[in-house]
């Protein structure tokens, strides 16, 4: 008779797999890149014309960034304003207007974009490193955008913290900044922070629609929530995943693995809906609708909480 395995022990085996898949995507990561690399040098021989034009039609970007692609895509939005479907990743900003299966860079300065979220009409928060041509310290801390991303300004922590995990909801702001591991909240749009103690190393965070001050998090040691921004935490669940908390009734988990699951009391009982077709590296809910990146740049969306995907852009 099979003896059954101990969940703590469950959990570590678990947790150390999918640090050995995140190096082995990693790795493939960078051979991908490589290659393009090469691809693009070679190109440029041949013939510059074609290189410049890159995908044609573009935002601003120049075609080396164009055809580069987006790199690790490290968040997803939807802007309220129109409908785009907006990528954060390695290489700048990336945006899918409604109908277009490409998505084409956002402004000039190709900065990473690490920590993204769209939290009104044209008004974006963002974090990271700045591109090339940007006279920047190395941390962005928190910054802004209200022309749909085309241009970003500094709001607060510039030069001290690179937010690798943001989240907006109104006025409020929670961010993980990745040097020092802090968890930081603000109650008047990051102009101002205060520190609070997570419940362990943060994977990702999800805010209750009707309330900023509910928060989920997903963490290395399973779920939490908190009814107070973050002061205080009581464990929800073992589940280790991505998080998506697009409607009151509709909170998503997505596991490395692909499998998806959804609750309709915020977090206290799950259900499973699908899986999806690929590596996820991003998460993101729209009202109704789900989208996820995967290790290969594409992006993919459901309209039925996980059980089928098509595919939505690719950067």
């Amino acid at each position: 008779m099979a003896t059954r395995e101990d969940p703590r022990e469950r959990i570590r085996r678990e947790r150390d797999e999918r640090k050995q898949a995140g190096l082995a995507a990693e790795r493939r990561k960078k051979l991908r890149g490589y290659l393009v690399a090469a691809v693009l040098i070679i190109a440029t021989v041949i013939a510059v014309e074609v290189v410049i034009s890159g995908g044609g039609g573009g935002q601003s970007g120049g075609g080396t960034f164009e055809s580069a692609g987006g790199g690790h895509v490290h968040g997803l939005g939807v802007n309220p304003a129109d409908g785009a479907v907006f990528v954060a990743s390695h290489n700048g900003l990336f945006r899918a207007a409604r109908g277009e299966a490409q998505a084409r860079p956002v402004g000039t300065s190709g900065k990473d974009v690490m920590g993204f979220s769209i939290v009104g009409p044209n008004r974006f928060l963002g974090s990271g490193h700045p591109g090339d041509s940007e006279n920047l310290p190395p941390s962005l801390g928190l910054i802004a955008s209200s022309d749909a991303g085309r241009t970003f300004q500094p709001v607060s922590l510039l030069g001290e913290v690179d937010f690798h995990i943001l989240r907006g909801a109104g006025t409020r702001v929670y961010g993980s900044d990745s040097s020092s591991g802090r968890f930081l909240v603000s109650r008047d749009a990051g102009r101002s922070w205060s520190e609070q103690r997570p419940p362990g190393a943060l994977i990702d965070l999800a805010v209750d629609p009707r309330s900023p001050d509910r928060v989920i998090a997903s963490t290395e040691d399973g779920l939490f929530a908190s009814g107070d921004g973050g002061r205080t935490w009581r464990a929800l669940g073992t589940q280790i995943a991505l998080l998506a908390w697009g409607a009151p009734e509709r909170l998503y988990t997505l596991e490395q693995e692909g499998r998806v699951a959804v609750s309709s009391d915020g977090g206290r009982k799950f259900r499973p809906t699908g899986e999806v077709p690929g590596e996820p590296v991003a998460l993101m809910a729209a009202g109704s609708e789900l989208y996820v990146a995967l290790a290969d740049n594409k992006v993919m969306r459901s309209a039925d909480g996980g059980a089928t995907w098509s595919v939505r852009t690719q950067v």
